[in-house]
C-alpha cells in the first residue's frame, strides 16, 4: 500500500514538478487509484512537504524536509520500513524512553498493545536491546537516527546514562542458556550465525564508507547476484571481508589463538582488493579520517607494540579461568590498543572488529553482529573518540553481546 512518505520520497528524489497522473503511474504496481494519489498529495501539501504550482506538485526544499529525506534514505539503506518510524507518537515514545536506563510497560504512559508495537518495531530494526522478556525490560541506545526522528517531530532529546557493568548479570544468564540451546541444535545455530554474519559485514563496512545497502549486500553475498550500480572495489570489499570472517570463524571454532601471523592473514584476505597493502605492516604515518586527534603509532614502534599486545593476549588466554568481566575488560583493552597501534595503511578498523570477535568467540561468548542502533556508540568509543576510553567501549560491548545473545537464544528456542 502506497503511503504519503513513499510519495514524498519519490518526489524529493526525482525533482519534479509532477502531475498527479504521473505519480499514480510511478506507483502503478501498487494498484493505487488516481483519487488515492491525489488525496496523498493534498495531505503532503497540508504538511508543507510539497507545494503546488502551474506545472503540478513539487517537493519543497528546506532544512526540515532535508532532514526527513535524510532519515528516509537511512532507512532504505538499512532495509527499514520508514513508515513505521515517521510518526509523532512513536517519536514521543522514544523521547520518553531515552530518559530511562531501562524501560518496562509500567514506566511509559501508553497501553500494553501500543507498547508492544513500538518496542517490536525498534527491536526488529536493531534500535532496542532486550534485557528480559518476563517482565519485558529493554534499553534504547542513543543514535543520530532516533535523535533526528524525535527532533523532527518536536520532541525533547535527553538521554539517561547506564552505570558501569550494567548488563553483566543478564549476559551471564544468557550465556548459560545459549550453551544449552546450542548443544541441542548445532545446525540451526550455524544457519542463524550465517544470517547475522551478512548483516555484520554490511554494518561493519558501512562504517568505513562502503555504499552498498543491506538488501543489496544480501543479494550479493547470499544469492550471488552482483548489483550493477556499485563500483568493483565496493563489491570486492564485501566479498573479501566475508572470506576473512569465514577464516576467523574457522580459527575460533578450532580454538586457535591469535598470533601476529593470523592477524596479518585476516587483513590480507580482507584487503585483497588492495594488494599493495594487504597483510603488510605500514611503513609511513597515518591519520584517522575525521578525527586527526586520534593517536596512532609511528611506523618504527608498530612491531614492538604489536609484539607487546600479543604477549598480553597470550598471558590472558593462559589463565585457567577468566570471569565475564575479565573477558570484556580485556576485549575492550585489546580492541582500543590495536586500533591505536593502527598497524596497516587501511583496513585497520574492520580487522580490529574481526579480532575482537575472535577473542570473544574463543571465550564462548557468541558475538555475530553489531546492531544498527549501537554502531554510533561503538564508533564514538573507538576511532571516533577524542580521548581513549576503554570503559566506554566495555559498556558498548556489553550491550552488543547482550543483543547477540538475546537474538540467538530466542531463535534457538
Amino acid at each position: 500500500m502506497v503511503k504519503k512518505y513513499d510519495v514524498f520520497e519519490y518526489m524529493y528524489s526525482k525533482g519534479g514538478p509532477f502531475r498527479p497522473e504521473e505519480i499514480a503511474n510511478a506507483f502503478k504496481k501498487s494498484s493505487i487509484s488516481y483519487h488515492g494519489i491525489y488525496n496523498i498529495l493534498l495531505d503532503l501539501r497540508r504538511l508543507k512537504l510539497i507545494a503546488k504550482n502551474e506545472y503540478g506538485f513539487q517537493a519543497k526544499r528546506n532544512e526540515k524536509n532535508d532532514l526527513l529525506y535524510k532519515m528516509i534514505k537511512f532507512c532504505l539503506k538499512n532495509d527499514i520500513n520508514y513508515n513505521d518510524f515517521l510518526d509523532s507518537k512513536i517519536a514521543a515514545f522514544i523521547s520518553e524512553t531515552f530518559l530511562k536506563k531501562r524501560i518496562t510497560a509500567k514506566e511509559v504512559d501508553i497501553d500494553q498493545r501500543t507498547f508492544s508495537k513500538y518496542t517490536g518495531i525498534l527491536e526488529k530494526s536493531g534500535f532496542l536491546i532486550p534485557i528480559s522478556r518476563k517482565p519485558f525490560t529493554a534499553t534504547i541506545p542513543y543514535n543520530t537516527f532516533l535523535r533526528d526522528l524525535t527532533a523532527y517531530f518536536g520532541k525533547k532529546v535527553l538521554v539517561a546514562k547506564a552505570k558501569q557493568d550494567e548488563y553483566l548479570e543478564e549476559i551471564g544468564k544468557e550465556i548459560i542458556r545459549f550453551n544449552k540451546l546450542r548443544s541441542r541444535n548445532e545446525a540451526r545455530y550455524r544457519r542463524i550465525a550465517n544470517e547475522c554474519e551478512i548483516k555484520f559485514i554490511q554494518h561493519s563496512l558501512s562504517i568505513e564508507g562502503n555504499p552498498i545497502t543491506l538488501p543489496d549486500t544480501i543479494k550479493l553475498l547470499k544469492e550471488r547476484i552482483v548489483p550493477s550500480e556499485y563500483s568493483t572495489e565496493s563489491i570486492l570489499e564485501l566479498q573479501n571481508y566475508q572470506n576473512a570472517i569465514s577464516q576467523m570463524n574457522k580459527d575460533a571454532e578450532e580454538g586457535k589463538p591469535l598470533t601476529k601471523e593470523s592477524i596479518l592473514n585476516y587483513h590480507r584476505i580482507a584487503m585483497l582488493h588492495r594488494a599493495d597493502i594487504a597483510g603488510k605492516i605500514r611503513v609511513r604515518s597515518v591519520v584517522i579520517r575525521g578525527n586527526p586527534d586520534y593517536g596512532t603509532a609511528n611506523a618504527k614502534s608498530i612491531e614492538p607494540r604489536l609484539d607487546s599486545l600479543i604477549n598480553k593476549y597470550n598471558q590472558f588466554i593462559s589463565r585457567k579461568k577468566n570471569s565475564l568481566k575479565d573477558i570484556l575488560d580485556f576485549a575492550a583493552y585489546f580492541h582500543n590498543e590495536f586500533q591505536h597501534i593502527h598497524p596497516f595503511e587501511d583496513g585497520n578498523s574492520r580487522t580490529t572488529r574481526l579480532i575482537a570477535f575472535h577473542i570473544l568467540r574463543t571465550q564462548n561468548i557468541p558475538i555475530l553482529d553489531i546492531p544498527l542502533g549501537l554502531l554510533e556508540s561503538y564508533i564514538f568509543s573507538t576511532k571516533g573518540a577524542k580521548k581513549r576510553d576503554d570503559k566506554s567501549l566495555n559498556q558498548v560491548l556489553q550491550q552488543i553481546v547482550l543483543y547477540n545473545l538475546k537474538i540467538m537464544d530466542e531463535k534457538l528456542s
